[in-house]
């Protein structure tokens, strides 16, 4: 939304709104979602470390790119699920901010997204590197 002053005034759109939003204020807007993940969510730190050391073990085993896209794709999900809960989780927040039945489904589902994506994500980080490691300790 344009104030006169030439510049772009932050702001939620809502859905049926024909205002103009930049590209840019877009990008800006998830880049603080990110950040606010980031911040804010342990869980979110904790994917992002498993993330990073998939990536780490990925280039020290030399995965293939099969392999890789497998990886990548686990990691986007897991990160992607998360976000997706802190969003359910802060939008339940502020609708319901008693303690409700409903809302506890809804809260516990949004989290369970994200225990599906995690147990499938270790499923195939095991399938890829267990036999690497344990054919570098002479094991197999």
């Amino acid at each position: 939304m344009d104030d006169g002053s030439g510049r772009e005034e932050h702001y939620v759109r809502h859905a049926g709104d024909a205002s103009r939003f930049s590209m840019l204020h877009a990008f800006a807007c998830a880049q603080d979602g990110l950040a606010y993940a980031m911040a804010s969510q342990r869980n979110f730190k904790v994917h992002a470390v498993f993330a990073a050391l998939a990536i780490i073990f990925g280039f020290a085993f030399q995965i293939s790119i099969p392999e890789w896209l497998a990886i990548v794709i686990c990691i986007m999900a897991v990160l992607s699920f998360e976000l997706i809960n802190t969003a359910v989780e802060s939008a339940i927040d502020l609708l319901s901010p008693e303690w409700e039945l409903l809302a506890k489904r809804a809260k516990d589902c949004a989290a369970a997204s994200v225990y599906v994506a995690a147990l499938a994500s270790i499923a195939v980080a095991a399938i890829i590197f267990i036999p690497r490691v344990l054919a570098c300790a002479n094991i197999l």
